[in-house]
């Protein structure tokens, strides 16, 4: 799932008028190069001739580029990086990665530069570049050139290309529980139609954007930048990009911090059922919250305020709601209600929305919809859905058949009795892929590489806690932070001991003294 203040900044941009929220997006720095760095937890050295060496010696050449940094965007500078299309034949085809950074605050006593990924898969990390002012805190803004890329298939990187924007209102729109042989064939045709449309239309590079070579792409990007080692900050899917960075490269990997960390060793079944328990703890939470404050409009007990939303969402299965040309239908009421669970702060927008759509007026809820898909006015504004899609499945293209998915439903059920049956039939999602996976990574121990934190948030939704405990066990050089709360992600969520040992990690290479951090105890 996404990374919430990638949503966030499109929320702040257009969303005026839910529940009076109005959000505000910042940006600033100057331009330069590098600056000094230290060695307590293995940053790169203070040189513009950092380790360039590449791991292969045919790929010497994308190492030894440099990047022609230009302003862009009154504020920030822009560049482009030269990585081969397939890496088993660095002499064949090569793309080129978007990247952009937000120069540090402090050029004269800054470490370097941060490399982020904001998750998805799918979303561009640019943006999150872009929104450096609103995702990071000042001691992180004065120390780092903070530098997004566009991951290969997203954003401005060759982007994967599968549906037209009426095509992907469809797929989006389509009923996620079918209970017919009708609908069940409907939806077969849909996953079937996706895997054809990104073959048919991007046939080379949607076979080329795993989060393997996205990593090495990575490791492209630190010689390009004439680094001896990475610093990098992660969050979600980003998560299991930088475990999967520190595992193919251990000698160059620096400070990482992976927050709202996944389970690296669980497949796409297992994940997807991990998943759905998130969303009913974050659902059940914010039901509880409404309650708590009186007067709520779910119902006056928890359970019947879970029930009011289930029970909406079974009856836009029957009828939907019409908005305009358009209608919310069951499937864009889930993306509705699951954006504003990403963080507590936008719950209020849920609170507006949903009691409008109960009353019959669906346009709220269809606006977040919209908002998690990136859909404007004139279409969709970025391929984040697609690439989402496509990522996932190249990197597990494992599916269930549909005829065993109903006896599936129930396991699913009983971890989530709202969104339950909705990720049960997600198992068949990646049925339509036709193409070999690329080079696989199993399991992954990051043997080797410098001390790295894993963090995780107690009811994240999209990425639940045990996800971080277990990533936490499998990388061997892993520090466990804790942040008991609500929400997706845990850094400038509120929580100072958070914030206070991811920066000090980050800036002054300060390790924790134990293998496991609690910000909640």
């Amino acid at each position: 799932m996404k990374r919430v203040v990638a949503i966030v900044a499109i929320l702040a941009l257009v969303l005026l008028g839910l529940g009076g929220a109005v959000l505000a997006i910042t940006s600033g720095g100057s331009t330069d190069s590098r600056g000094q760095v230290g060695d307590a937890a293995g940053s790169g050295a203070d040189t513009e001739q950092g380790d360039q060496t590449a791991p292969d010696p045919a790929l010497q050449e994308f190492y030894d580029q440099r990047i022609d940094w230009e302003s862009c965007k009154s504020k920030f500078q822009c560049g482009t990086l030269a990585v081969p299309l397939d890496y088993a034949d660095p002499t064949g085809k090569t793309i080129e990665l978007n990247l952009l950074m937000r120069p540090a605050d402090d050029q004269g006593s800054k470490v370097g530069p941060l490399v982020v990924n904001p998750g998805g898969p799918g979303q561009g990390g640019t943006s999150l570049a872009e929104q450096a002012d609103l995702s990071f805190g000042e001691p992180l803004l004065e120390s780092f050139d903070v530098v997004g890329f566009d991951p290969r298939g997203t954003g401005e990187s060759a982007p994967v290309d599968c549906l037209s924007d009426t095509e992907l209102d469809t797929f989006v729109a389509a009923d996620p529980t079918p209970d017919t042989a009708d609908e069940r064939k409907s939806l077969a045709s849909d996953v079937s139609a996706f895997g054809a449309g990104c073959a048919t239309k991007s046939p080379e590079v949607s076979a080329h954007i795993s989060t393997v070579e996205v990593a090495r792409d990575m490791d492209v990007l630190r010689g390009a930048m004439r680094r001896d080692k990475l610093d990098y900050f992660g969050y979600s899917y980003g998560t299991k990009l930088g475990a999967t960075y520190a595992d193919l490269f251990p000698e160059t990997s620096g400070r990482l911090v992976l927050d709202g960390a996944v389970d690296l060793s669980l497949d796409y079944a297992e994940s997807n059922l991990e998943q759905a328990g998130g969303f009913e703890t974050a659902l059940t939470a914010y039901v509880e919250d409404c309650v708590e404050k009186g007067d709520c409009y779910l119902g006056k007990t928890a359970a019947e305020g879970q029930k009011t939303i289930q029970s909406f969402l079974t009856g836009l299965d029957r009828k939907p709601i019409t908005v305009g040309a358009r209608q919310l239908t069951e499937g864009t009421a889930f993306y509705g209600i699951a954006l504003p669970l990403y963080s507590k702060d936008y719950w209020i927008l849920l609170d507006d929305a949903l009691e409008k759509a109960l009353a019959g007026d669906g346009t709220k809820l269809l606006q977040l919809a919209d908002y998690y898909s990136s859909r404007g006015a004139n279409g969709y504004e970025d391929n984040s859905m697609e690439a989402i899609w496509a990522i996932n499945c190249l990197d597990d293209p494992s599916s269930t058949p549909l005829s065993k998915i109903p006896g599936r439903i129930k396991t699913y059920q009983q971890v989530s009795p709202t969104f339950g049956e909705f990720f049960a039939w997600g198992e068949h999602s990646c049925a339509g892929l036709k193409v070999d996976p690329p080079e696989q990574r199993a399991p992954i121990t990051g043997a080797g590489a410098d001390p790295l934190l894993v963090v995780g948030t107690s009811r994240d939704p999209a990425t639940p806690y045990a996800g971080a405990e277990s990533m936490a066990e499998q990388l061997e050089s892993a520090i466990l932070v804790r942040r008991d709360g609500d929400g997706h992600t845990a850094y400038n969520s509120g929580d100072d001991c958070i914030d206070e040992t991811i920066e000090s990690y980050l800036v002054d290479g300060e390790v924790p003294d134990e293998d496991f951090v609690d910000c909640g105890a």
